[in-house]
């Protein structure tokens, strides 16, 4: 019976795929009814999907993992998990395969949007996403790991140039921006790093609890602290947010951290 169950869902999983395939959002809808005619089998479905996401990554098959990234998210579409995935394929691993670093670009802002247009849509209260969102501007888009940031950088840039102002077209909250500059010091929201500031800021806004709470805590003192290499006007808000970080969570780790960076600004 589970064989059969399997070969079944394997089945039912080829017809969502050939949904994409065919013509992605624009048939969107219908794969949906796809989804909603699975009933029962659907929990076992995505058992079937994940299993072979795992397989692709571990041939290294990223582009192909791309599709299954949109069924994973069609079929659990309120599993922050499954988004964070998604993302992750987009904008770390298909990005690097791309032939020029211009390329490299719109996966790194496929994945962004896949977060921020669609993952927090369904699931606006996630701090989890928050905190994928300002990890990808700190360390993808404004970071040193990749070596077509710079071109990210500028990219964003000219985001942010178009908005005109409009912080709504960068899905970002006008007052939460105001709060940013009052709270942390005047930003340069030209550069990445105020994005990931403002993103584990307004997750840290939700109120999690455990270690969601700390991680995006984390995010805002490595955002300051990255800050204050180039403008040491940052550095007095970097140590009080490790200081704030320190205070609910102690750690050896964290109290040898705040030691080197008061010694290093002389504060």
């Amino acid at each position: 019976m589970k064989k059969l169950l399997v070969i079944l869902a394997m089945m039912l999983f080829g017809g969502i795929a050939w949904f994409f395939q065919r013509g992605g959002e624009s048939n969107s809808a219908e794969a949906d009814l796809v989804v909603a005619g699975l009933g029962g089998f659907r929990g076992i479905i995505t058992e079937v999907v994940w299993f072979r996401a795992d397989r692709l990554q571990d041939e290294g098959r990223y582009a192909e993992m791309a599709q299954i990234a949109n069924i994973l998210t069609t079929l659990e579409p309120h599993t922050p998990e499954v988004w964070a995935y998604a993302a992750w394929n987009l904008a770390y691993n298909i990005s690097v395969m791309m032939p020029t670093l211009e390329d490299r670009w719109r996966w790194v802002e496929a994945g962004l949007k896949l977060l921020r247009d669609d993952g927090l849509r369904l699931n606006p209260k996630s701090p989890e996403l928050h905190r994928e969102i300002g990890w990808l501007f700190l360390s993808k888009i404004g970071g040193t790991i990749d070596e077509a940031s710079p071109i990210y950088t500028a990219r964003w840039k000219e985001e942010v140039a178009r908005a005109g102002g409009d912080w709504a077209k960068l899905k970002m909250d006008p007052s939460l921006v105001a709060f940013i500059d009052r709270e942390y010091g005047r930003q340069d929201w030209n550069d990445p790093k105020a994005s990931a500031l403002y993103w584990a800021h307004h997750g840290l806004s939700l109120k999690p609890t455990g270690a969601a709470r700390m991680e995006l805590r984390q995010l805002v003192y490595q955002t300051l602290m990255v800050q204050s290499v180039k403008e040491s006007r940052f550095a007095p808000r970097a140590l009080q947010a490790m200081r704030d970080a320190y205070t609910e969570a102690p750690s050896p780790a964290l109290k040898d951290l705040i030691l080197r960076f008061r010694a290093k600004f002389s504060l």
